[in-house]
């Protein structure tokens, strides 16, 4: 056991935590004012929900006893067995309780990301049940494809530093499937939608960049020369990721947004997490610059075919996602940690190969799973909120509460 990897993963647990309250102030800003209230607490929700459901099960089947590399076994259902002693298959110089609950915050973050795809739209009760049955189903079982012993992707080589694939491609890919399945929110297309709170935006998303720091320098789980690099890779791309987002809005629009640079850093921060651990410095420059242009082009592509993911999870997460976990088999550098591997610049195709196995099976799994999820749970208590509710707000019809 050693005491500075224990400080510096329960730090990191509570920067990752501080995301989800974060993301929650960077989708409201992006909704309308009579919505701000109910994507707060749609994402504020998923903290305490998330939380008891991975106490429960949702630990033991994404990181428990391998069944047949797609699923853990339930012998920690409950945290049974999840002690102070070190899990020397995951994290040995920490307690396994700490590394449970420090993926815990990962399992909490993934489905509050969907959130954005039918904000201002779905009841509250249709998302608890929603967001239960996704982690279960869908979250669970990739975390133990790419970080689960004996998982499938693991064992075929695929890298994911921090949670591209589980976390970034799963989410974006459930949330343009979510937005597709549920339709248009009324008004689309004829009405002005504009983001009610610039600043709520700002705040929301330098809270993702400062707790981003926990979610990939902890992913080292120790105290070490590879958090350093993951902290100082994730800052980089962070970086180019804001500045080649607001480049290309400012090209096609004439303007510095500030949107634009906000939701650059998050397209940065989002390529860079499968990354962090794998590679150097001016990778992830590139990374980031790549992100910041490639989700540009995806929002402003999902705009014109008219798709409704309301706050573009699939735009920033899925496509930086998926680019980053291509990179990754890129731009990996074994000298950089010898537990990962070369990538294909440094003479290494079979990495690049198996990263792009990953990224297909989780795109093909989401899509597949989540549409199965949303139309049942449809059938079973609608997901959408009445029309008439729907254009008052959430804030009142779901809440009873209201900004001034």
């Amino acid at each position: 056991m050693d005491s500075g990897d224990v400080s510096w993963i329960l730090i990191s647990t509570a920067l990752v935590m501080i995301m989800t309250p974060g993301l929650g102030f960077f989708y409201a800003g992006l909704t309308r004012k009579k919505n701000v209230i109910s994507t707060l607490a749609q994402c504020f929700v998923a903290i305490a929900l998330i939380s008891v459901i991975w106490v429960l099960w949702g630990y033991s089947l994404a990181f428990g006893p391998d069944r047949g590399g797609f699923i853990g076994g339930l012998e920690w259902f409950g945290f049974s067995g999840v002690g102070g002693e070190p899990n020397e298959g995951y994290a040995p110089t920490i307690p396994h309780s700490t590394f449970a609950i420090f993926q815990m915050m990962f399992a909490i973050i993934t489905p509050a990301l969907i959130v954005g795809a039918f904000a201002e739209r779905i009841k509250f009760g249709a998302l608890l049940l929603f967001l239960a049955v996704w982690s279960t189903v869908v979250y669970a079982p990739i975390a133990h494809w790419v970080w689960g012993l004996g998982g499938w992707l693991r064992g075929l080589g695929a890298l994911d530093f921090a949670g591209g694939t589980v976390v970034h491609i799963s989410s974006g890919v459930a949330a343009l499937v979510t937005a597709l399945a549920l339709g248009r929110r009324i008004g689309y297309g004829n009405s002005s939608f504009e983001p009610s709170n610039p600043t709520f935006v700002i705040l929301g998303a330098a809270l993702l960049w400062f707790g981003w720091f926990g979610f990939n320098g902890g992913s080292a789980l120790a105290s070490g020369a590879l958090a350093s690099q993951a902290f100082l890779n994730t800052h980089v791309s962070a970086s180019a990721g804001a500045l080649s987002w607001m480049i290309a809005h400012y090209i096609n629009k004439g303007k510095f947004s500030s949107i634009a640079m906000a939701s650059g850093a998050v397209a940065g921060l989002v390529a860079i997490t499968p990354a962090a651990g794998f590679v150097n410095s001016i990778a992830s420059l590139v990374i980031g610059v790549f992100a910041g242009l490639l989700s540009y082009i995806a929002v402003t592509f999902r705009a014109r075919m008219g798709i409704d993911d309301s706050l573009d999870v699939w735009g920033v997460h899925g496509v930086s996602g998926t680019w980053g976990a291509i990179a990754t088999g890129i731009f990996a550098d074994a000298a950089i940690n010898p537990a990962g591997a070369n990538g294909l610049l440094l003479g290494n195709p079979t990495l690049l190969l198996s990263q792009v196995i990953g990224v297909a099976a989780t795109w093909a799994y989401v899509a597949v799973t989540t549409f199965i999820i949303v139309k049942v749970i449809d059938s079973l208590v609608g997901m959408r909120v009445k029309t008439t509710d729907e254009m008052i707000g959430l804030d009142i019809t779901q809440h009873a509460e209201y900004l001034p």
